[in-house]
């Protein structure tokens, strides 16, 4: 940024975030405004905000009417100052946004699927969109496994990125900040970002999924990953005597999952009744394009017989998609608010 400040590392990061998710949330503030909300002193305010200024990452626009003394400047965040960049691994494509710190998408598209492919390809294609969008301070991804600290420890299929530390390897790479977050839990944050789900609510996303299904659990505010990252990999639930959920929805082969038979019905159903009677969620989540409502009306009517229907969650669908990128945006705007280029 230029000017350096003499502040305890954890001490100055604070501070810029907080000037940040001010001047963002409010629209606009003047020094004295930020000091008052921030509990930070007025000359501490005044050096920030002047490095930032001279930074381009926040901007004067006017003078407050004067109440007898001088008029105070009033400051505005520059939300396209830093971009963060979301990436969602999947077989056949790894479809992108790029965001501001408003969380507005500047640009959306798609690259080849990598996951077959390896981390080079994935590498190629950051590398070809950070030298189109300068701007990128961080970067979030998502992947169809489960993930621990940023290194996938799940992915079966996806030999090349088992146990691979994808968050270290780009943090190395392109000295910015990384998030690596499982595709469902990513989906349930969005989609509890997106409804203002509350602190005091719990649910959970269920999708079948091409990679076979997964879910994500929002419990107390916070999506639940658990003690080895391992939370939601309800493929390996073992609902009947030799036979798990993943292998009650799949077809013959093991493959397609087919959601048209009664089997599949009770499947699910066994799944949800186990969900009410260990976490009691208020909702459950499908993917609008697996589910239709005539099948969410059986599987609500099935889950009955295993438990008293005043305790089953409601059934609902939503954009996976959609949710599943509002999540990883969400980790990558946080990312933007405490990034500092010291």
């Amino acid at each position: 940024m230029g000017d350096r400040i003499s502040t305890p590392k954890d001490m100055k990061r604070s501070i810029f975030r907080g000037i940040r998710t001010a001047l963002l949330n409010s629209g606009s503030a003047t020094k004295v405004e930020l000091s008052e909300q921030l509990g930070i002193s007025f000359p501490t305010i005044s050096k920030f905000v002047g490095v930032m200024e001279k930074a381009g990452e926040v901007a004067a626009v006017g003078l407050d009417d004067s109440s007898g003394g001088r008029r105070a400047r009033r400051y505005a965040y520059n939300p396209d100052y830093r971009l963060g960049i979301t990436m969602f691994l999947e077989k056949k494509e790894t479809p992108y946004a790029i965001c501001n710190a408003l969380g507005e998408v500047k640009e959306s598209g798609s690259c080849s699927g990598v996951l077959q492919e390896g981390i080079d390809t994935l590498t190629k294609q950051l590398e070809s969109l950070m030298e189109l969008h300068p701007g990128i301070r961080a970067i979030s991804f998502g992947v169809p496994g489960a993930v621990k600290d940023g290194r996938i420890i799940h992915i079966p299929g996806y030999e090349k990125f088992q146990d691979f530390d994808l968050k270290g390897f780009f943090q190395a790479k392109f000295r910015l900040p990384v998030a690596v977050e499982n595709d469902m839990n990513a989906a349930v944050l969005g989609y509890c970002e997106r409804m203002r789900v509350s602190n005091s609510e719990s649910l959970v996303y269920l999708c079948f999924g091409q990679n076979g299904p997964g879910a994500g659990l929002w419990l107390n505010g916070s999506v639940v990953r658990g003690s080895t990252s391992f939370s939601g990999e309800v493929s390996f639930v073992p609902l009947y005597d030799g036979g798990n959920f993943q292998q009650a929805i799949s077809n013959e082969e093991g493959a397609a999952v087919m959601m048209d038979n009664s089997s599949a019905i009770d499947a699910v159903s066994r799944l949800i009744a186990s969900y009410a009677a260990m976490v009691n969620p208020k909702a459950v989540i499908f993917c609008r394009d697996e589910v239709s409502e005539e099948l969410l009306d059986a599987i609500a009517s099935r889950s009955a017989a295993y438990v008293p229907k005043e305790h089953l969650p409601v059934l609902a669908a939503s954009d996976w998609r959609e949710d599943y990128l509002n999540g990883l945006r969400t980790l990558g705007m946080n990312l933007i608010l405490d990034d500092h280029e010291d």
